[in-house]
């Protein structure tokens, strides 16, 4: 009788032992994700898209902007998104493991990151409780917005964002906003 292989299942322990080599680690749900350092254009679009986000989350409290290097635990798996915002506690929490789960979370796909984008990094922040999360596509120039409980929604023109806390609705052109990043 044939057996299939077992897959080796990572921890977060495990994943704190690999080498600092300018890759990006994450381990979903036991599974480790590699992946290359980014091309500038993926970073341009965090950029633009994080200075868009700033004075909207700095106005209404909503919280911190996190960026490269910032973590998210849940759930054993250990995930550093592109871009989220965090709500804001004080005093500052010691470890990651401490920090909230974040409102929003951006992810921009890359030709390595497509597939879990969509697919492992989508459930686990759904089952996380993060409240919205955005796929940026810089090749199609689309966002897609995925939220609990409501079919996901295809951006290409008018990005709407109203967090809970919020007072009024931030809106960006999303066309624009592909246009001043990679032009």
């Amino acid at each position: 009788m044939h057996m299939a292989p077992q897959t080796k299942r990572w921890t977060r322990a495990e994943l704190a032992q690999l080498p600092d080599d300018n890759n990006k680690y994450e381990v979903v749900r036991g599974e480790l994700f590699v992946t290359p350092a980014p091309r500038l254009r993926h970073q341009q679009l965090i950029v633009v898209l994080a200075r868009l986000l700033a004075a909207y989350v700095a106005r209404h409290g909503l919280g911190d902007i996190h960026q490269a290097r910032s973590v998210m635990i849940f759930d054993g798996s250990e995930v550093e998104p592109d871009l989220m915002v965090r709500p804001l506690v004080r005093p500052p929490l010691p470890e990651w493991e401490d920090a909230p789960i974040p409102v929003l979370v951006v992810e921009v796909l890359s030709d390595t990151t497509q597939r879990r984008d969509h697919v492992a990094k989508r459930a686990l922040y759904l089952a996380a409780g993060v409240a919205e999360y955005w796929i940026v596509d810089g090749d199609t120039r689309s966002i897609t917005v995925v939220r609990r409980d409501r079919p996901d929604e295809l951006v290409l023109g008018r990005l709407v964002w109203h967090p809970t806390g919020a007072t009024a609705l931030l809106e960006i052109d999303a066309a624009e906003m592909f246009l001043e990043a990679l032009g």
